[in-house]
């Protein structure tokens, strides 16, 4: 992988993966429905294409100049791909090298205005319009067109970044409304608002793939985020100054689209309904809002956006969580073997852990690791290393033979959860799980049945069936089992 940035990628997965690209010249209103409508009818068919809106309309109803890319991370092998690993072996490769990457961070690399693609384009004052923009609005209920990419935040005092995945609603031509969990983000904007300063903040609509995932991880708070997701990328990310704030605010130089703003202290207004990853819908609040300052892009700029609440959403924050977990549980309980958030638990909620375990208390210290590096995790199912963890059924076999509820299933009740999670009878505590699924080490326990490995080496099924006969024969797909 040497791209830097967006347009590069999509030239690389059209070559290798036409069929994975799906280009869109008849006019859309992302402001009607009509993205999220096409992507719908997709995923019902169990299709989970790159959709690329050449003639999206803006939010005054005209053509816009930007083309919109959305669906981008729906398919695993297309996150692998644009971490240049082989799709192929997504399965065990993915989370793993980025474990391996969030340890080797980059630092960023400078670039002078004049030489970065984000600053070819400069709007400021009145023509920073956020109207010219293809903004969706994804779900019935939504309060309006939302701009869901990853705002930008820097510690006044330390100076480092955070980026991050916050929801941002269109309130008007130069306004957006702006929801935060109490994670980092908000961490930041409360030591603004508390010397009563206005945050300043930017949103990098569009980047190449990596850039996302690399923003997704979950790394404590203090640790920068430019260096981290240079590390992801395997290169440098390339920063240049803002146009509102110069050096004093660094973004990215290879983004497509630049939105500059500051959030004022102790403004709120009304902002939600918005349908969120759980698939349900955050309720509306009153939440901070952002006074857009400037917008810079490249000329040819593609405006991303996320289809929130399904497949795409779901995917790309799963990848880098299960790489930050590994990474931070293989450092406390060496016998962990796979991290795992599955998409029916949105890939959030549901954690599935394998290890190779030597003794009894290892199974339950890499749980506990799991829900204190990230407060998404609300149900951590460990496992035993013949189990895999990508599989489901193999999971709920685990759990269905070798669980017995008594024993084996821990409440923590009264802990910090994710205030989306629509379950919670409280904004922001509420109760966790852990089931062990693993056998004991301390007595004996049932073998799990198997056929030799040498019968299955000798027997070949070309020997016995004919390709053709194969062919016919039906999959059913929630029947395939790891080999």
């Amino acid at each position: 992988m040497t791209e830097r940035n967006l347009s590069p990628f999509l030239q690389r997965l059209r070559k290798a993966y036409p069929e994975q690209v799906v280009a869109i010249k008849k006019p859309v209103n992302p402001a009607d429905f009509e993205v999220t409508a096409l992507l719908r009818h997709l995923e019902v068919d169990g299709k989970f294409p790159l959709l690329f809106f050449e003639n999206p309309l803006d939010l005054n109803g005209r053509p816009s100049r930007f083309q919109l890319a959305t669906n981008l991370f729906a398919t695993r092998q297309r996150c692998a791909f644009a971490m240049g690993l082989d799709p192929e072996k997504w399965k065990l490769e993915l989370s793993l090298e980025f474990a391996r990457r969030e340890n080797a961070p980059l630092p960023p690399e400078l670039v002078d205005p004049s030489n970065a693609p984000v600053r070819e384009v400069v709007h400021t004052g009145k023509e920073a319009d956020l109207r010219m923009f293809p903004i969706v609005r994804h779900h019935e209920m939504d309060g309006g067109p939302y701009v869901d990419m990853t705002p930008v935040m820097k510690d006044p005092d330390q100076g480092f970044y955070n980026v991050a995945f916050l929801r941002n609603q269109y309130m008007g031509p130069q306004r957006l409304g702006i929801h935060m969990s109490p994670r980092h983000n908000w961490t930041l904007f409360n030591k603004y608002e508390g010397k009563n300063l206005p945050t300043p903040v930017i949103i990098v609509v569009g980047h190449h793939p990596a850039f996302y995932l690399g923003a997704l991880n979950v790394a404590a708070f203090g640790v920068d985020d430019y260096r981290l997701i240079g590390g992801i990328m395997r290169t440098p990310l390339r920063l240049t100054a803002s146009e509102t704030w110069g050096q004093d605010f660094l973004v990215p130089a290879d983004a497509e689209i630049i939105i500059e703003g500051e959030i004022p202290p102790l403004v709120r207004e009304v902002e939600a309904p918005f349908g969120e990853f759980p698939g349900t819908y955050g309720p509306q609040r009153l939440r901070p809002v952002i006074d857009v300052k400037a917008i810079t892009h490249r000329q040819d700029a593609v405006y991303q956006d996320i289809f929130v609440g399904y497949r795409e959403n779901w995917t790309l924050g799963g990848i880098p969580k299960e790489g930050s977990l590994f990474g931070a549980i293989q450092g406390v309980v060496p016998a962990v073997r796979q991290v795992h958030f599955p998409l029916s638990g949105s890939c959030r909620f549901n954690c599935y852990l394998s290890l190779d375990k030597k003794v009894e208390g290892e199974q339950k210290q890499a749980a506990l690791m799991a829900m204190a590096q990230c407060d998404f995790v609300k149900n951590v199912i460990v496992v035993d290393a013949d189990v895999d963890v990508f599989n489901e059924q193999e999971v709920m076999w685990a759990v269905a033979t070798r669980v017995q509820p008594h024993a084996d299933v821990d409440i923590i009740r009264n802990i910090k959860a994710n205030t989306l999670d629509p379950s919670l009878l409280h904004d922001i505590s509420g109760s966790k799980m852990i089931i062990d699924a693993t056998m004991p080490t301390d007595r004996p326990f049932a073998a799990r049945v198997n056929v030799p490995d040498e019968a299955l080496k000798r027997i070949k099924l070309s020997e016995f069936i004919s390709d053709d006969a194969l062919q016919k024969i039906p999959v059913f797909l929630d029947s395939v089992r790891s080999r």
